[in-house]
């Protein structure tokens, strides 16, 4: 439980001129011999005022790095903007003999808005084929699942698949997934539909 200073003082003045042993005292009041300790501590050192709560942050933080350091990665980075972030924290850490991590050159160049896009394009994969099938055996899809079988190890399921009717023509349950699986399968499935 958190007390305001006056709380903490009036705890502190109830215990001073309590007739028991501070021990006992404290007990009564419940509160732990080592939080009454500290707030007199922090009396004796600073007064009333020394007994408010004090902000939960700590003054520095241990692995932030320096803002020279930080000054001097900038500069680099503006020196050589083609380099990506990993490549400017090897740079860095070869050239100045200070280790810095990719992750944290790049959220030091995305928070000064130093990050360029990528020089390639992406290219995704679509939803669907442009020219949609419109009859049976049109277009197949192979596929391999694996499968891991207890007492066994991994096994591949390899199935050949009619794209119009969602139908699974063929499949082949197998050890490995050499072309020689999928060439077995696709055998099946040229036997299983007539083709």
């Amino acid at each position: 439980m958190r007390y305001p200073a006056s709380e903490k003082l009036e705890i502190i003045r109830l215990v001073e001129q309590s007739h028991l042993p501070i021990k006992q005292t404290l007990d009564k009041l419940g509160i732990p011999r080592t939080t009454f300790y500290r707030w007199y501590d922090r009396y004796q050192l600073g007064g009333p005022e020394a007994l408010e709560d004090q902000s939960p942050r700590p003054s520095r933080v241990r692995n932030r790095i320096p803002d020279d350091v930080r000054r001097r990665i900038v500069a680099l980075a503006l020196d050589v903007p083609e380099l990506s972030p990993r490549e400017l924290a090897v740079r860095f850490t070869d050239t100045e003999s200070y280790f810095v991590s990719e992750a944290s050159v790049y959220r030091l160049l995305k928070s000064l808005d130093l990050i360029t896009s990528r020089a390639f394009i992406v290219i995704k994969a679509a939803d669907e084929f442009k020219e949609k099938t419109t009859a049976i055996n049109q277009l197949w899809q192979t596929d391999f699942t694996y499968l891991k079988v207890i007492g066994w190890g991994w096994m591949y399921l390899s199935t050949i698949l009619d794209d119009y009717s969602r139908y699974i023509i063929a499949w082949k349950l197998c050890t490995t997934m050499k072309t020689s699986d999928v060439t077995e399968t696709l055998n099946l499935a040229l036997q299983a539909s007539g083709l």
